[in-house]
């Protein structure tokens, strides 16, 4: 299992939450899209500004957002629909590139972004994410909860983390005007679930879980600042494993390029069999002896680290010197990587 900075995170995730994630599939094939058009094009191949801090972001969103910050005082905004014969007009000027939400209606623009959401090739929020974010909802303690929320949001391909960070601090401020609007995070939430976690099946169109998803956005709505951020805790951890250095498996690169050689012998000359060497007497064996137990060798992939204490485990186990543990407790300056209390890790030997 390749060592990158979103497997040492799905680690942390299962070891400290017990929630698992799949790997995100990637898709090679991408249809290419060309023009002005927006609805329903990959967010690749939209037209796209930098925005500082985020990222890029879709140039519509980023003005339809902007002018209805202007308008933010709007009673009902994103759960009043606006006209169908308007948003249809509107929509068929935005896909031919003209510039028209300055004389729009806010509540055309604000159906328009739902529907800019919703109509995405790939959603926002990908369909393998969301198993992982209800468990995350369900866990008991608010911090643990917060926690697991900022691991899974930096698991997200840059380009949605940057829009739904954008969105997410938009909608924040949209909140934050409740008094004029009426339109608290909650309410938010609840109008755009369907276009960022919609329900895959009949079994999650219950009510219960309906309302887990839109506490899972109620929860990105107001605390967007920590969106797509990672805890210095995990941050060491990342550090102290890409650092590492794992030892390698000699026997088989020894094998790979013994094979390599072989089809290049093969290719430019006949075969010749070569016959074995006897080895001397007076030659070292290194066969076990009679009696003795074969040592199993232990993998240090992550699959196999069984909790959090073994990423000091697996430095003891190569003969680094640490201070003890009561010393390292006892020194609150300390990351939480450092103050974990190495073990004694023996080799597992068959029977």
């Amino acid at each position: 299992m390749k060592l990158t900075n979103k497997n040492v995170i799905r680690f942390h995730l299962q070891a400290l939450y017990g929630i698992s994630v799949k790997n995100l599939e990637e898709k090679k094939e991408r249809q290419v899209f060309s023009g002005a058009k927006i609805f329903g094009v990959p967010l690749e191949n939209l037209s796209r500004c930098y925005i500082p801090e985020l990222g890029l972001v879709p140039c519509f969103l980023v003005d339809a957002c902007s002018f209805l910050l202007e308008r933010v005082g709007t009673v009902g905004l994103f759960r009043k629909p606006g006209s169908l014969h308007r948003i249809k007009i509107l929509r068929a000027k935005l896909n031919r590139g003209e510039g028209c939400l300055s004389t729009s209606f806010p509540y055309d623009i604000a159906t328009l972004v739902k529907q800019f959401c919703r109509e995405l090739p790939e959603p926002l929020i990908p369909s393998e994410l969301h198993a992982a974010l209800l468990k995350a909802q369900e866990l008991s303690n608010q911090r643990d909860r917060t926690s697991a929320f900022q691991l899974l949001s930096c698991l997200l391909p840059a380009r949605n983390s940057s829009c739904l960070q954008y969105l997410f601090n938009f909608l924040c401020k949209v909140s934050k005007r409740c008094t004029d609007n009426l339109m608290t995070s909650s309410n938010l939430a609840t109008v755009f679930a369907p276009c960022l976690l919609p329900p895959p099946n009949k079994a999650e169109m219950s009510e219960e879980r309906i309302e887990l998803r839109v506490l899972v956005l109620q929860n990105f709505i107001e605390n967007p600042h920590s969106f797509g951020l990672i805890s210095k805790d995990v941050m060491d951890s990342i550090e102290f494993l890409m650092n590492f250095p794992f030892p390698k498996d000699t026997k088989k690169a020894n094998q790979k390029r013994h094979s390599l050689k072989a089809i290049r012998f093969v290719k430019t000359g006949p075969w010749i069999h070569k016959p074995k060497v006897k080895r001397g007497v007076s030659e070292p064996s290194f066969e076990t002896p009679p009696g003795a137990r074969q040592k199993l060798r232990r993998s240090l992939g992550l699959e196999s680290f069984p909790n959090i204490q073994l990423f000091r485990t697996c430095v003891s186990h190569t003969g680094m010197d640490f201070k003890s543990a009561d010393e390292l407790c006892k020194n609150p300056s300390l990351s939480a990587l450092d103050k974990m209390q190495p073990a004694n890790w023996r080799r597992r030997s068959s029977p």
